[in-house]
C-alpha cells in the first residue's frame, strides 16, 4: 500500500511565508556584519521554531543556502549544516512547556545567549576534521575565538528579549489560533 504523502504537504502560503522568513533572515545577519559575531538569527530561529515547531526547520535552511550562495559553499559554510539544529532543538523542547511569561522572557535569552556562546564549541569539529587539527589544536582555536563567542552570546541573550513579541507576531500572520497560556 502506497504511503499518502497528503499530510506532508505545505500550503504554498507557508512555503511563501518560509522564504521570506529564511531570507529576512540572511538580510538581517548581512545588516549587522559589522558588529562580530552579532546577529539575529537566534531570535529568528527561536521565534520561527515555537511558531512553527518542526517545519521551522524549512526557513532555517533556506537561511542556510542563500547564505551558501551570496557568500560561497565553501570549508566555512559546512558547519552551518548542523550548527543551528541544538538552538533549534533547545526552543523544540522549551516550546513544549507551559512555562509563565515572566519564565520565558529570562529563560529564552539565556537559551539564546548559551548557543551564541557555545558557537565556537559547535563549529570547532568541523574544523577540526576538515583541517586536520589535533585536539589540542582544536581547543587552541575554540580558546582563540572566546572572546568572539562571548560577544556572540551577549548579543543572542539581549535579542533573546524579543523572542516573544516576535513569534506573537507570526502566530497572528499565519493565522494561527495560539492558547493564550502559551505566550503568557
Amino acid at each position: 500500500m502506497p504511503l499518502s504523502t497528503q499530510s506532508a504537504r505545505i500550503p504554498i502560503r507557508e512555503l511563501a511565508i518560509f522564504s521570506v522568513l529564511g531570507t529576512i533572515m540572511y538580510i538581517s545577519r548581512v545588516m549587522m556584519q559589522g558588529l562580530p559575531n552579532v546577529h539575529l538569527l537566534g531570535l529568528f530561529i527561536a521565534a520561527i521554531t515555537l511558531v512553527y515547531r518542526g517545519r521551522a526547520l524549512i526557513p532555517l535552511y533556506v537561511y542556510v543556502m542563500v547564505e551558501g550562495v551570496f557568500a560561497g559553499f565553501s570549508f566555512w559554510w559546512v558547519p552551518y549544516l548542523y550548527i543551528w539544529l541544538p538552538l533549534w532543538l533547545m526552543f523544540m523542547l522549551a516550546g513544549k512547556f507551559n512555562f509563565p511569561k515572566k519564565v520565558k522572557v529570562p529563560l529564552y535569552m539565556v537559551l539564546c545567549g548559551l548557543h551564541g556562546l557555545m558557537f565556537g564549541i559547535l563549529y570547532a569539529p568541523a574544523q577540526a576534521f576538515m583541517f586536520g587539527l589535533s585536539f589540542e589544536g582544536m581547543v587552541a582555536w575554540i580558546i582563540a575565538g572566546l572572546w568572539f563567542d562571548v560577544a556572540h552570546g551577549v548579543g543572542n541573550f539581549a535579542a533573546g528579549a524579543l523572542i516573544i513579541p516576535l513569534s506573537e507576531l507570526l502566530f497572528r500572520l499565519s493565522k494561527k489560533q495560539t492558547p493564550a497560556e502559551n505566550l503568557r
